[in-house]
């Protein structure tokens, strides 16, 4: 049974920066789309950033985009968002999540058909 476990969150200023982690264990992520999702209380749920990790592509939200960069460590089977330019509206629960056959034209939407789930990151922009 895969597991993801997210870190990294907690308290940043505006404009401040973040690096969070998305580590799998029980499966390698050679071959899935990873895609980081946040929630805010009372919020819809937002996809943020996705990547192929075999061949590297990447898709972003508008609204993070220039900000965020998503990357992935093959051989620490882990995948990263940092975050720069923080904004109080980046406040919100950030969860990764990783599908197999998720095509990478849909990563940012298909937070239900994911396989693998992390508990979740809670990042607080505020000064």
């Amino acid at each position: 049974q895969g597991h993801l476990v997210e870190s990294g969150g907690g308290l940043v200023q505006p404009g401040g920066s973040l690096s969070l982690s998305c580590l799998a264990s029980g499966f390698t992520l050679d071959d899935y789309v990873i895609a980081w999702f946040r929630q805010a209380p009372g919020k819809a749920r937002e996809g943020v950033a996705c990547i192929s990790v075999s061949d590297g592509i990447t898709r972003y939200a508008d609204s993070v985009k220039g900000r965020f960069t998503i990357s992935r460590d093959n051989a620490k089977n882990t995948v990263y968002l940092q975050m720069s330019s923080l904004k109080p509206e980046d406040t919100s629960n950030y969860f990764c999540a990783a599908d197999p056959d998720t095509h990478i034209s849909a990563c940012l939407v298909n937070w239900y058909g994911m396989n693998y789930y992390g508990e979740g990151t809670l990042v607080t922009v505020s000064s």
